[in-house]
């Protein structure tokens, strides 16, 4: 990735599909690999009609990653409509936007990512001009389908960004 933001967006995502691998006794090397290559071709074929995420699915296939992660990276996008069954498939998207919202969020917070609560992560979620980019409803059927709670959902994802913070530059602010 060339952009900055993309490289701190997989980053950030990585981190989160660590934290849930984790939690669920998961394959936390599969679930951090397709946090990381799941955007990709965004840089490259950011068109969604023709490009994100079908060159990533193709590219994937083409170079024999497994299956799940390809599924998952397909799921991501609910354009593709392309069920996600696999709990893999299910905490991409469940970390994709949140976890960019997350980062949004200590962003404009003096102490950056350390001592955000939930709370306040749902607060910013009730304003639709705060990273309008973020799709809202993404975010709580991501919670849905993962079958966690949406407090306890934000609490996974910004403990794992917290424990990225300074390489995700979500740290206190310095005057």
């Amino acid at each position: 990735t060339e952009s900055d933001s993309l490289r701190k967006h997989v980053l950030g995502v990585e981190a989160a599909m660590r934290a849930y691998a984790r939690r669920l006794g998961e394959d936390e090397e599969l679930w951090a690999a397709t946090g990381i290559l799941h955007d990709l071709d965004y840089e490259r074929f950011p068109d969604l009609a023709t490009g994100h995420p079908r060159m990533a699915i193709e590219e994937l296939r083409r170079r024999g990653y497994p299956e799940a992660m390809v599924d998952a990276v397909a799921g991501h996008a609910d354009f593709l409509e392309v069920p996600r069954q696999s709990p893999l498939a299910k905490a991409l998207y469940a970390v994709d936007e949140l976890s960019g919202f997350v980062a949004a969020c200590a962003l404009v917070r003096p102490d950056g990512i350390h001592g955000m609560t939930p709370k306040s992560v749902k607060k910013k979620l009730k304003q639709p001009s705060f990273a309008a980019a973020v799709n809202r409803d993404e975010v709580r059927r991501g919670a849905e389908e993962l079958g966690v709670d949406l407090d306890e959902h934000l609490a996974v994802v910004i403990e794992a960004l917290e424990g990225r913070a300074e390489e995700l530059e979500l740290v206190p602010r310095t005057a």
